[in-house]
């Protein structure tokens, strides 16, 4: 027990490496943020023209271009995405531009699985209501836009948050290219402490600890959409 006091200790307290592990958790929480962000707005532009090009042959060739983008981004693993991005595509950038590389890599990966996400929550609304839309006198784009779209989200927002909890795990991989994120940090740790376990579970009591609360504010989030139904 004494021993494990001291590792902990080595581990947390000492040299204030507690701020080495509030740091690290500071670039995941980033890229988590800003690969969310880039996911949803990139997964629903490809949704919306995938499910357009249904409606309308003008759109086949952006629909194809979204397919070879889907392919390729869920085909490959996102640990290779992340290396060409970083030592290829931007191998001239600065390495303190890392965080923002792998944020831009995590958001392109996560936007190929959200713009199936998103389009099979548009393909599952009642087709009868872009023509009762189009009925009413608004365009295809406004029936989408104002119809259809907003109950996609609604109907997704489970597999939604399901994906946001995924990325959120899957950026303990930006250490190699030599991001100090949570994970990265942990393992410097251990290799000062020399401490077998300490550091590894405790960044996984992190990890679940924010993992839970992503579950609670999602099922909160549902509960209030569901109501607003009931209403």
């Amino acid at each position: 027990m004494d021993n494990l006091g001291q590792q902990i200790y080595a581990t947390i307290v000492k040299d204030d490496r507690w701020q080495l592990f509030l740091s690290g958790l500071g670039n995941t929480l980033l890229i988590t943020l800003v690969a969310v962000v880039l996911g949803v707005l990139i997964g629903a532009l490809v949704a919306i023209i995938k499910v357009n090009a249904v409606y309308n042959r003008r759109w086949k060739w952006l629909a194809f271009i979204g397919d070879i983008y889907t392919t390729i981004i869920r085909g490959t693993p996102v640990v290779v995405q992340l290396l060409i991005m970083y030592y290829i595509v931007f191998a001239s950038a600065k390495t303190d531009m890392a965080v923002y590389v792998a944020a831009l890599t995590f958001g392109i990966n996560s936007g190929a699985y959200v713009s199936e996400i998103i389009r099979a929550g548009i393909m599952s609304i009642d087709r009868g209501q872009m023509e009762a839309g189009r009925s009413l006198g608004l365009s295809q784009g406004m029936t989408m836009s104002y119809i259809i779209f907003p109950q996609a989200i609604k109907n997704v927002l489970p597999a939604l948050g399901n994906e946001v909890i995924t990325l959120f795990k899957e950026t303990s991989i930006v250490g190699y290219v030599a991001v100090a994120d949570l994970t990265r940090v942990a393992e410097m740790i251990r290799s000062r402490t020399m401490s077998p376990f300490v550091p590894l579970i405790f960044i996984a009591l992190i990890y679940l600890g924010i993992v839970m609360l992503l579950t609670w504010g999602l099922r909160k989030m549902e509960t209030r959409l569901a109501q607003s139904d009931v209403r």
